[in-house]
C-alpha cells in the first residue's frame, strides 16, 4: 500500500530526499505517485509535521 501526504504538508522538501525511488513530486503539496511507492515509510519517518502515512 502506498504512502500519501495529507494538507499538513508544509513543501519543506525532506521527504524527496529520503524517497528511494523518487516517487515524490514537488509542488505547494508534495504528492507521491502510488505506482512508484515502495511503501517503504522512509519518507514518513522522515516528515517534521507527521504529513505522511500509509493510504487506506
Amino acid at each position: 500500500m502506498a504512502y500519501v501526504i495529507s494538507d499538513d504538508c508544509i513543501a519543506c522538501g525532506t521527504c524527496i530526499d529520503e524517497c528511494p525511488v523518487g516517487a515524490i513530486s514537488e509542488g505547494d503539496k508534495y504528492s507521491i505517485n502510488p505506482e512508484v511507492c515502495a511503501d517503504c515509510g522512509t519518507c514518513a519517518d522522515a516528515c517534521p509535521t507527521e504529513a505522511i502515512h500509509p493510504a487506506k
